[in-house]
C-alpha cells in the first residue's frame, strides 16, 4: 500500500527491534491533517511507512510473535494511556476511538496495514490552550510510543 500522503506534522522516526534484539529497520510514523467536527471531535489517520510504503502490523508485533488479540486493541490501550490527561471524558471514559482496516484473514489479525483511523475529543482546557499543531504532535508521539511498546 502506498504512503497515504504528506504528514500534517513532522513524521516521527522510529527504529524497530531486530529479530535478535538488535536495532532493526527504521520506519516513519505520520498522520493526516485532522478534520475537526462541530462537536469538537478530531478525525485523523495514523500510519507507519518504510521505503516500500505502509508497513504491515506484524512488523511491530512483539518479538515472541503477534498476540491473538487485534492489533488495534493493543495499540489503542497504549495510545489512550499516552494521551491520558489530554483527552476529554464522558461517564469516566476517555473519548478516543480507533479503527483499522480489516485483515484479509481474521484468524491472522496482525496481517493488515499499520494504518489507523483515530477520533479524539480533547479536554476543553487543553484544547483551549494548545495550538492544533501541538495537539497533533502529542497524537503522533503517543502513536510512536504505542508502536514502540507493541
Amino acid at each position: 500500500m502506498p504512503r497515504p500522503g504528506p504528514s500534517f506534522v513532522r513524521e516521527e522516526r522510529l527504529r524497530l527491534r531486530g529479530p535478535d534484539g538488535s536495532l532493526g529497520r527504521e520506519v516513519l510514523l505520520g498522520m493526516s491533517e485532522p478534520s475537526i467536527m462541530d462537536d469538537g471531535w478530531w478525525l485523523t489517520t495514523l500510519w507507519g511507512v518504510d521505503g516500500d510504503g505502509v508497513i504491515e502490523a506484524t512488523v511491530v508485533a512483539p518479538m515472541a510473535g503477534p498476540p491473538p488479540e487485534q492489533p488495534v486493541a493493543m495499540l489503542g490501550r497504549i495510545l489512550a494511556g499516552a494521551l491520558a490527561g489530554l483527552l476529554d471524558q464522558e461517564d469516566d471514559r476517555q473519548l478516543i476511538r480507533l479503527r483499522m482496516l480489516p485483515a484479509a484473514d481474521e484468524s491472522r489479525p496482525w496481517q493488515r496495514p499499520l494504518l489507523l483511523w483515530l477520533a479524539v475529543r480533547w479536554d476543553p482546557v487543553r484544547g483551549a490552550v494548545m495550538r492544533p499543531n501541538e495537539l497533533a504532535r502529542e497524537i503522533l508521539r503517543a502513536f510512536a510510543r504505542s508502536v514502540e511498546a507493541a
